[in-house]
């Protein structure tokens, strides 16, 4: 950053400044180099530094600062108009619209001065022949800020019909202000039909679609459409994050994530941008900041979080609930102000209504990482039945429940629980409430197990008192003890036995006994055999969240949320079957619990008589047949099994215990090879579990399906699910490892539809918690290869670069080198657009050895010749460019004649065609660096020679090389007739044009090619 000793010097560095960063930085500096054109004498060079001075104010916070550098440069107009040329002349004209802006935005300039500036602007504007558009957008501007709505909705009449001409302003800028008046005055969908084309990139300025895409998200919300508004979050956010200046745009995401749920990802974003509390260059967009920080505060006090530390204005600590009463007083304070200067309470009241919004949506997912917001308050009991029951109406509603196998059962319970208080119940109710809180309280509840069976037996019910200890015995293995377990749960199935013999129990608590035992064996075999994980290696079956249907209880660690004797029964939440032998020791295990099961089967199919215990207990019998079956290696007789305990759930209306089976017929229909299977599976058990399925079963099962349809290419479909598994993660406290995989698998699928920004946050968010040790590291390098690819689509070529090197880097220790080969490709062509041409070139050449070790010549050829083209860009000039195209012909025509298959000879003629095209195309450029005509002229023979070799290539390649040979025709007839050889030119143009005789209009390139070639004959001899 040496000194300006010259006005070039001034303009470079101008040109340089401008390209930084906004913010304090690049003002500074602006103000150093206004200090430096003063130095120069020139006027003009005072003038480009003053305009440059006002431009990084306006986008900065500093925007209060501009008014100064604009009085300076409206009073040398005034003094001495010819000092300016008419690109400053014209500046200083288009600066007056940011003047107007921002005296509005400053309450302590008085509406007067104002009003008396848009007469001077509307002066000024007539004297220099402008139209008055740019004038009526002003007023229309001051207006609406004031509340003066009948002003406004003429002023804005006027700015719609005046002619646009060079002062107006931007397309894109006009339809955002437009769209904003639609909607404060109600009308969304007017306002996003206003916006569209600058939502859909017809339309784009320095400053949009930034603002749109902020503005539009509230009118999304309020119309419904969601998907739109999580999108154009995604979108918006990442355009804004950088730029200082766009705080209002920055608040209108901070509002959507509070107004939908996302209240954690607001905090997010609150600590991002800490200068945003106390910037003061701006009032107007302070204004917008406070009372949307106001907002969120009081959204999370709402929800139990008024202690939450928050972050908030720097020199503190802040709690949510300090942190809105702060943020009220500022946004109030600077409303005051403005209603103050203008008169009206209008911006006092908005302001108000929006510290008051009401969530739009309950929570809406956006795939990028982001825990729910807790109370930290215990949650209040489940409402109880309407109109208070008493105690008699409580119980036979928990035992209806509890019969049937309904969820809520065990909160059914503890309602009774609650309503009995001291009061004296029958030895029934006791045993009954005690059977279901030892459910309740998983390990701690076996003794109770053993209480409730003393109270059953007190009420003459042996049976259920032998049922009782089953359970507590089953509980019992759950937590290890499996010998002690089985030990009891033999005897009580020899004494259950006794008693169905004798007609002193009933089939009921018999079965009961039977299937806790087989689910104790169970326990045993799973404990002999190896660890059971799903097909692909990924995550386990979901689990049901039943809470609570019957008498069983879950250790700690379990995926079910309280315990039921249908959903507990299971030995691994979630392990799929996978078949393998069994150890020889644990093979008698298995003999013995396939016994147990079919006795249990034997006892109960095809006489459940309508009971849905009974049926219940045989399709649990049959899904542990499925399980076994797995472990002998017969997955399809395990599929079928499964299948049918499934299909016995949802006859015996029980949908949601069918959820795991069909999450075990997926895995294995995903096992053999079965597509649309494993679809069908993962799709019904969604069905069946509905609210009912655990959040991280949800997330499984999503995952699972998005990979399936993603499979087959429905990448919509695929992405929506891959959303929702992300969001469930979230809610199950699993975002760092479910919630990961299913980010890096939405980033791929937003990919897949070109949707780049929303892709390249999402893989960001995965990528804060992949790791290799978790997730294996190639799905790290996966997920850095998909943001690289959505980031050099964005145009952040060095950011695409970083995260190509860094996958490569570790692709470099796999044995297979195929994808290091391809990333090192990849992370030089983003390395060269970047302009880091060195390290393009050492990039590229480790892509070349890569793709010689890999005998791909077709790449190593590309390697070359885009090393070619960074020599002819930098230090190794024309002649460093030429040696290495010559390289690469040298390359592929010894890999020509290496070939043996005539598929490869094809495909390596194209890419020697291709080679001496770019060959030729590289000299012709090369010459604008010669200086004396004979050099020039060589060049170009050169290269004619090198167009040539291509044109016959390309001819070679018939149909298939047609456009590419008349391109390079064409090209040779330019460099003829750069040498002067007009009747050559002509020849080659009637060339082209013979080769498309008979073409129809419908082929783009030939139609081109036909232009191109008349036109050369067209043009007149030298």
């Amino acid at each position: 950053m040496g000194e300006i000793t010259d006005f070039d010097a001034l303009r470079r560095a101008m040109a340089e400044n401008s390209a930084q960063p906004e913010g304090p930085a690049r003002n500074a500096r602006a103000e150093q180099l206004l200090a430096e054109a003063e130095g120069l004498g020139i006027p003009l060079a005072v003038i480009e530094a003053l305009g440059h001075q006002l431009k990084v104010y306006n986008y900065s916070s500093e925007k209060d600062k501009m008014f100064v550098p604009f009085a300076r440069l409206l009073r040398m107009w005034d003094e001495r108009p010819e000092d300016f040329d008419a690109y400053e002349a014209h500046s200083l004209h288009w600066v007056f619209k940011w003047v107007s802006a921002g005296m509005l935005d400053q309450p302590h300039v008085p509406l007067a001065s104002i009003e008396k500036w848009l007469g001077e602007m509307e002066h000024r504007y007539r004297l220099a022949g402008h139209s008055e558009r740019a004038v009526r957008g002003a007023e229309f501007s001051v207006a609406a800020h004031i509340g003066d709505l009948a002003r406004a909705e003429r002023a804005y009449a006027a700015w719609l019909a005046a002619d646009r001409d060079a002062m107006a302003d931007c397309h894109a800028c006009e339809l955002n202000g437009q769209g904003v008046w639609q909607a404060e005055r109600g009308r969304d969908a007017e306002a996003l039909e206003l916006w569209r084309p600058v939502l859909e990139g017809e339309f784009a300025c320095a400053h949009e679609p930034h603002t749109v895409l902020a503005s539009s998200l509230a009118p999304l919300l309020r119309l419904g459409r969601v998907d739109e508004a999580r999108a154009n979050h995604l979108r918006g956010l990442r355009l804004v994050r950088p730029m200082e200046s766009m705080r209002g745009a920055y608040a209108d995401h901070v509002e959507f994530c509070a107004l939908t749920g996302n209240e954690a990802r607001a905090l997010e974003l609150l600590a991002e941008r800490p200068a945003y509390f106390t910037d003061t260059g701006h009032p107007r967009s302070r204004l917008d900041f406070m009372a949307v920080v106001t907002l969120l505060m009081d959204r999370l006090t709402e929800l139990g979080l008024a202690g939450q530390r928050v972050p908030g204005p720097a020199g503190r600590t802040w709690t949510a609930s300090e942190l809105a009463a702060h943020a009220r007083v500022e946004a109030l304070d600077l409303a005051e102000r403005f209603d103050r200067r203008n008169g009206t309470s209008y911006v006092g009241d908005r302001a108000r209504a929006r510290m008051a919004r009401r969530p739009l949506v309950e929570r809406l997912p956006l795939g990028v990482r982001s825990r729910p917001a807790r109370a930290a308050v215990a949650a209040p009991p489940p409402p109880e039945v309407p109109d208070a029951p008493g105690l008699a109406a409580l119980l036979a509603e928990a035992r209806r429940l509890s019969e049937t196998l309904q969820p809520h059962a065990l909160e059914a319970w503890a309602a009774v629980a609650r309503a009995a208080g001291e009061t004296e119940l029958e030895p029934r109710d006791r045993a009954e409430l005690a059977d279901h809180e030892a459910m309740s309280r998983g390990p701690a509840g076996i003794e109770l197990f053993e209480r409730a069976a003393a109270l059953y037996a007190e009420a003459g019910d042996p049976g259920e008192a032998l049922a009782a200890r089953a359970r507590g015995a089953y509980v019992r293995a759950l937590t290890g003890e499996v010998d002690v377990a089985l030990g009891t749960a033999t005897a009580l199935y020899d004494e259950a036995l006794a008693l169905y013999a004798e007609e002193s129990t009933g089939l009921r608590q018999t079965a009961s006994v039977l299937i806790s035992r087989a689910r104790i064996l169970m326990r045993c075999v799973h404990q002999g055999a190896p660890v059971l994980e799903t097909p692909d290696g990924g995550s386990p079956a979901p689990a049901v969240g039943s809470d609570e249907t019957e008498r069983e209880v879950l250790p700690p660690d379990s995926t079910l949320p309280g315990a039921t004797e249908e959903a507990g029964r299971r030995s691994g939440a979630g392990d799929a079957v996978a078949p393998g032998a069994v150890p020889g020791r644990a093979r008698d295990v298995l003999v013995r619990a396939e016994q147990a099961v079919r006795e249990v089967l034997a006892l109960v199919d095809g006489r459940t008589g309508g009971e849905v215990r009974l049926a219940a207990r045989a399709a649990e019998a049959r899904a542990m047949l499925a399980e076994l079956a797995g472990l002998r290696g017969d997955t399809g007789r395990a599929a079928e099994l499964f299948r049918r305990a499934a299909d016995a759930y949802v006859d015996a209306g029980l949908p949601w215990f069918a959820v795991e089976y069909e999450a075990q017929v997926g895995a294995l229909a995903h096992q053999t090879g079965d597509p649309a299977g494993a679809e069908r599976a993962l799709r019904a058990a969604l069905e069946h579990g509905g609210p009912y399925v655990e959040p991280v079963g949800r997330a499984q099962l999503h995952l699972q399906l998005a990979e399936v349809v993603g499979a087959r290419g429905e990448v919509v479909e695929a992405a929506e699910h891959a959303l929702e598994a992300a969001h469930w993660a979230d809610e199950a406290g699993e975002s760092g490892t479910l919630g990961a995989w299913a980010r890096q698998q939405l980033g791929g699928f937003l990919l897949g539809q070109g949707r780049y920004a929303e892709a390249a946050e999402v893989l960001e968010s995965a990528l804060a918690d992949l790791s290799a040790g978790t997730h294996g590291d190639g799905a790290v390098v996966q997920a850095r290869w998909w943001l690289g690819d959505c980031l050099s689509e964005l145009g952040d070529h060095r950011a695409a670069a970083e995260h190509r090197l860094r996958a490569a880097e570790t692709a470099r220790h796999w044995p297979e080198q195929q994808d290091h080969a391809t990333l090192a490709h990849l992370a030089a062509e983003s390395l060269s657009r970047a302009g880091l041409l060195e390290e393009a070139d050492e990039a590229y050449t480790r892509a070349g050895e890569l793709w010689r070790a890999l005998g791909n010549p077709a790449f190593l050829v590309r390697s070359l010749r885009a090393r070619g083209w960074l020599a002819l860009r930098g230090e190794g000039g024309a002649e460093g460019a030429r040696e290495l195209m010559t390289e690469a012909v040298r390359e592929c025509e010894r890999a020509l004649r290496a070939a043996a298959d005539p598929v490869s000879r094809e495909q390596l003629t194209a890419e020697l065609a291709g080679t001496h095209r770019q060959f030729g195309d590289l000299l012709a450029r090369s010459a604008d660096e010669e200086v004396e005509d004979g050099a020039i002229q060589a060049a170009f023979e050169a290269a004619l020679v090198q167009m040539e070799r291509a044109a016959a290539l390309f001819d070679a390649l018939g149909a298939d090389g047609l456009h590419d040979r008349t391109g390079a025709e064409l090209a040779a007839g330019r460099l003829e007739a750069g040498l002067g050889r007009a009747v050559e030119a002509a020849a080659r143009a009637r060339a082209v044009l013979a080769a498309y005789e008979g073409a129809g209009h419908a082929d783009e390139t030939a139609r081109a090619r036909r232009a191109e070639a008349a036109r050369m004959l067209d043009e007149p001899e030298p």
